[in-house]
């Protein structure tokens, strides 16, 4: 866990622990905004703290960034590591991220075969 310190409220912003979530976890910003379907502008704009990004996008950072949300709001809460002399290759990091959304996308797969599978049986009960 990462308290005060290294990204906290009063050492940078909501763009500078963006950014910083974001290279930790070895993405590129076209990478990043390419996974949470934005302009590479917007994002540009959230790390410059010309913009912010919604409650919905807020939640999708946080999850691929590996960080909680009130750290990325605040400085305060489960954040990135500070950096390290030995820091993964980046190629690991990319891999680790892509399990990340992956793994987020079967539960929301799982959850609309549920609802699918609840509809069946509905129109196979109403229907004999």
């Amino acid at each position: 866990m990462q308290d005060e310190g290294y990204y906290s409220e009063t050492a940078a912003t909501f763009g500078d622990r963006l950014a910083g979530a974001r290279e930790g976890a070895g993405l590129s910003q076209e990478a990043l905004a390419t996974r949470i379907g934005v302009e590479v502008s917007t994002l540009q704009a959230w790390e410059d703290d010309m913009d912010e990004p919604r409650a919905n996008r807020l939640q999708m950072l946080a999850g691929m960034l590996n960080v909680s949300l009130s750290w990325l709001l605040t400085g305060r809460g489960d954040g990135p590591e500070a950096p390290t002399s030995e820091t993964p290759p980046m190629a690991l990091s990319e891999i680790l991220s892509e399990m990340r959304v992956l793994r987020a996308e079967m539960v929301q797969a799982a959850e609309r075969m549920a609802t699918l599978e609840k509809r069946l049986k509905r129109s196979v009960e109403g229907a004999s």
